[in-house]
């Protein structure tokens, strides 16, 4: 199993997080994935085998082969049908907003094709041009060219989610909106309508996903003894509230998410390099 990640150019900073790719051999089975919440949005390309992600117990959909996930507000199940190999984009909260002229709502826990987003003809040349592509160095130029071309006027950016959101990951989530905002309170109606058009999900959301990542982090890298230490140091109000969180957003308890074969992926993801 090997993850990797790419920074982006200079200019795309504002926007992308970063690259990565992730291969899996069909040998290396990994079963059925539970994917958690992260507060980002991604593009991917798959191009390995086909991805199933399920919408219940026992039936599930493939996932489109070039697509965009919105942000997710609870946990979903994947799985390969053999070997993986994916080529995905990840964006900032607010960065994704800047490429596509729809409310991002719209893309709220579900995996929705390119095509729709930015049209047959330009869709399909770019999922040609990334399958071609000889290596992850190429895919990358070509996604940031697509990038370069899709991009809307920064000035959509709306200062008030860029700052909002920068103060959320300041605090790893641990501030009220209205404390965010502090004495503007009458911008909080005008911030959550922005949010959702912006950003998909709204500023609460956002801060609970945040944190969650925080005490995830803490969880993997063992740097905390208990889970109620974890639990203060990620500035819940006790151990109930945090295992209460983390059960909504990753669909188990703490205790549980430690060496689960289903978490591999997630694991993987949130691990500290």
């Amino acid at each position: 199993m090997i993850y990797q990640t790419f920074q982006p150019h200079p200019d795309l900073k504002s926007f992308v997080d970063c690259y990565w790719t992730l291969e899996i051999s069909a040998k290396n089975d990994a079963g059925k994935q539970r994917i958690i919440p992260d507060g980002c949005i991604e593009m991917a390309f798959i191009l390995g085998d086909d991805i199933k992600r399920y919408t219940s117990k026992n039936e599930f959909i493939l996932q489109p082969r070039a697509m965009v996930l919105g942000q997710t507000i609870e946990p979903f199940y994947i799985e390969p049908t053999g070997y993986v190999y994916t080529f995905a984009i990840r964006f900032y909260p607010y960065g994704f907003a800047n490429f596509v002229t729809i409310p991002l709502k719209n893309l709220v826990n579900k995996e929705t094709p390119i095509k729709l987003l930015f049209g047959d003809k330009i869709a399909k040349e770019l999922e040609q041009d990334i399958i071609q592509a000889k290596d992850t160095k190429q895919r990358v130029e070509i996604i940031e060219n697509f990038l370069f071309e899709q991009l809307k006027d920064t000035s959509t950016i709306e200062k008030i989610v860029k700052s909002t959101v920068d103060i959320l990951f300041l605090t790893k989530g641990n501030i009220s909106i209205t404390n965010a905002l502090k004495e503007d309170l009458s911008a909080r109606r005008q911030l959550e309508r922005k949010f959702k058009k912006q950003i998909g999900i709204s500023p609460k959301q956002l801060a609970k996903v945040i944190r969650l990542q925080t005490a995830l982090k803490l969880l993997l890298s063992k740097q905390a003894e208990s889970f109620t230490k974890i639990a203060y140091e990620s500035d819940y109000y006790d151990q109930a509230h945090f295992i209460k969180d983390f059960k909504e957003f990753t669909g188990t308890t703490p205790k549980k998410f430690l060496g689960n074969n289903n978490m591999v992926l997630s694991t993987l993801f949130y691990k500290e390099p």
